[in-house]
């Protein structure tokens, strides 16, 4: 961290070995610096946390503390595995090219493995709320386990989210959009669950793909009808929802490191500005 405000942000990258998916996950962890226990501090997990260090998020996180603008949260990357594309898929429906074989594991790995780690090493802390977000895939991952476990979650951040995930190529005759995305049928077949809020973030420079022909890229496409999908579930588009759309943004870390402070603003924002 090279801010001025480096110094109030603890920064740790420990190790924790996974007998369910048999791989050692490295951990980023950031938790604020306190010359007294902060009380009770928020828990939020992050998919590829090895991008954390690249945008810089410490610094990030360092820059909000020192402006007062977020209260304490306890910040926990986790780093992707070799089996990417199959861990991070959704845990009970793979896509069309048979990805996903390991969601169902990795989320048990969350329960079982991940939280009571850092329940026990980080046992002088007291957490409250748990949240999660994610990076494209890991994005998709992240709402998908919240979905899964919504008494467990209160917050989910999905950026560049690859809610373009399916049970059927768009190249497939039979394809239908409104059917065949996993997770809008996730949402749409699902109860309503009180108390979630969900954030999401696009770039209009995410990628070119325009599968419908509308006009409009399938990221931002995906994004919105999702986002219909849960108001048309019971969720308020003003109280529980918060889309970001940034202009020229890309399907990069930099793109995600800028938008990374409205999501920890709108969760844990103190009102100052």
């Amino acid at each position: 961290m090279h801010t001025e405000h480096a110094h109030l942000v603890t920064a740790e990258t420990p190790v924790l070995h996974s007998r369910l998916l048999k791989r050692d996950v490295v951990l980023s962890v950031y938790f604020p610096v306190a010359e007294e226990p902060p009380g009770t501090m928020e828990l939020l997990l992050i998919n590829d946390g090895q991008d954390l260090a690249t945008m810089q998020f410490g610094d990030i996180l360092a820059e909000l503390y020192g402006a007062h603008l977020i209260r304490p949260v306890f910040c926990v990357g986790i780093s992707c595995g070799p089996d990417r594309k199959n861990e991070y898929g959704t845990a009970h429906h793979l896509d069309f090219k048979g990805r996903g074989t390991r969601s169902a594991l990795y989320q048990q790995f969350i329960f079982r493995e991940l939280l009571p780690y850092i329940y026990k090493r980080y046992r002088h802390m007291a957490f409250g709320h748990k949240s999660f977000c994610g990076f494209s895939l890991g994005g998709l991952s992240a709402i998908d386990t919240v979905w899964n476990h919504p008494e467990a979650f209160r917050n989910v951040g999905v950026f560049s989210g690859s809610l373009w995930w399916r049970k059927l190529s768009h190249h497939h005759p039979m394809f239908d959009e409104t059917r065949d995305r996993i997770m809008h049928n996730r949402i749409r077949t699902g109860r309503y669950h009180p108390g979630l809020k969900f954030f999401f973030e696009t770039g209009t420079l995410d990628e070119t793909e325009d599968r419908n022909h509308n006009g409009v890229i399938d990221s931002i496409d995906d994004t919105m009808a999702l986002i219909e999908e849960l108001v048309r579930k019971g969720y308020d588009f003003q109280r529980d929802i918060r889309y970001l759309e940034l202009a020229d943004g890309r399907h990069d870390v930099p793109t995600w490191g800028k938008a990374f402070p409205y999501f920890l603003k709108w969760c844990w924002g103190t009102g100052e500005r």
